[in-house]
């Protein structure tokens, strides 16, 4: 899947019910992630990050958690050269810096405790 400048992507997720984390990676390759998303349970916050060459940047912390074990949420994502913008489930926004730079990314990975319901890309 390729997602460039322009498109909107469309996640829909449903964590386990004993969900510790889950993460969403977008970028050109496992070693090249332009934006790691993470909601952490165990803590209640959101991490993002960017992986260059295999080695990590600095860690963006986000308080407002509107996700629930167990229970399905969608969130959003589009970029452009500078910013990812995410809306949350919750409808807040939050803007991650596009630390590669790209306008189109091959790159999209899930891991973690959350089941993928759907995905759409417009």
């Amino acid at each position: 899947m390729s997602i460039k400048l322009g498109n909107e992507l469309k996640i829909r997720v449903k964590p386990s019910e004993n969900c510790e984390s889950f993460a969403i990676n977008i970028g050109h390759d496992p070693e090249n992630i332009a934006m790691h998303f993470n909601p952490r349970f165990s803590s209640n916050n959101i991490v993002y990050n960017s992986l260059s060459g295999g080695c990590w940047g600095d860690e963006m912390h986000d308080g407002n958690f509107p996700f629930a074990r167990g229970e399905e949420c969608k969130f959003y994502i589009s970029f452009n050269n500078e910013q990812f913008y995410i809306k949350l489930p919750d409808g807040t926004m939050i803007n991650f810096p596009n630390r590669l730079g790209d306008v189109k990314y091959k790159y999209f990975d899930v891991s973690g405790d959350a089941r993928i319901v759907g995905i759409k890309l417009k």
